[in-house]
């Protein structure tokens, strides 16, 4: 295999667009919580953390995940041949090193949560993955923790914890939703994730009704005062589009957990415009 073919097969292990994603995540919560143009330089290595550990997080879970993925995603870096098994776990080795050095740039808390989101990373792919809706618990707790870290990063995580919670339960869904999309591959390898434990549908009335209670939640920033009304103008849309992406998930989960991606990154931006006009405020 040639030397372009195998780049691209590293680079394709760290998932590079949901790598980056969860760096602008936690700029986001960077920015919900405050941050100051003096703390630039924090916030920069804060998202470049949370992309190299996210990147390092896909390839681990690669590694763990390849007999799986030769049947469930056989075109990845891993079964088509393009990386090694051992390949990607140094390279997965090497990503976690660079983020763990970043991480310790930052203040206390911070360090603490980049910690933390390590051992559960690893633990996940060893431990939970396979265990009915606690592995998805961990992955939602990782998701909403972007936010987090970003606000831990510019010393504040008050403004960014009610993002926190509404990002881990749409993740929640999220997750859950991507298990029945790959339940036939997964019940193949004998894991016993949520869908495989209580059936299908019965986990997607789960995972509704945790995106429900997220829904219902979304105003409270506009209720607290803490935003105004151009927030819900951009979190209402949100939540059409994730409610929609729950009810195509009954059907066609792959089309609904990515529509529900969309959603929830639309809701990300209502609180980056949220925060945005009250710093433009007269």
């Amino acid at each position: 295999m040639d030397v372009q073919a195998r780049v691209r097969g590293y680079v394709e292990l760290m998932r590079p667009m949901n790598s980056v994603a969860a760096g602008v995540l936690t700029f986001i919560g960077a920015f919900v919580a405050g941050g100051s143009v003096d703390q630039a330089p924090a916030v920069a290595a804060a998202v470049a953390a949370t992309a190299l550990a996210t990147g390092a997080g896909n390839a681990i879970n690669d590694y763990f995940d390849r007999e799986i993925d030769r049947i469930n995603q056989p075109n990845r870096p891993i079964p088509r041949g393009a990386v090694s098994e051992r390949g990607a776990l140094w390279f997965s080795v090497a990503l976690f090193t660079a983020a763990t050095a970043l991480a310790l740039t930052l203040p206390a808390l911070a360090i603490g949560i980049a910690a933390f989101n390590l051992v559960a990373l690893v633990a996940y792919t060893e431990f939970f993955k396979g265990l009915p809706g606690l592995g998805n618990a961990l992955v939602a707790y990782l998701g909403g923790s972007t936010f987090l870290f970003g606000g831990a990063a510019v010393g504040d995580v008050s403004a960014s914890g009610i993002l926190f919670v509404l990002a881990a339960l749409s993740t929640l869904t999220r997750e859950i939703i991507k298990d029945v999309e790959d339940i036939e591959g997964d019940r193949e390898e004998g894991l016993n994730t949520l869908p495989i434990a209580i059936g299908a549908r019965r986990a997607l009335h789960v995972g509704t009704a945790l995106l429900i209670v997220a829904i219902l939640a979304s105003p409270i920033p506009y209720l607290q005062g803490s935003f105004g009304i151009v927030y819900l103008l951009v979190v209402v849309p949100a939540a059409v589009i994730m409610v929609g992406a729950a009810v195509r998930s009954y059907d066609r989960p792959e089309i609904g957990q990515r529509y529900l991606k969309y959603g929830m990154f639309l809701a990300a931006l209502a609180f980056m415009i949220g925060q945005l006009s009250v710093v433009l405020r007269p």
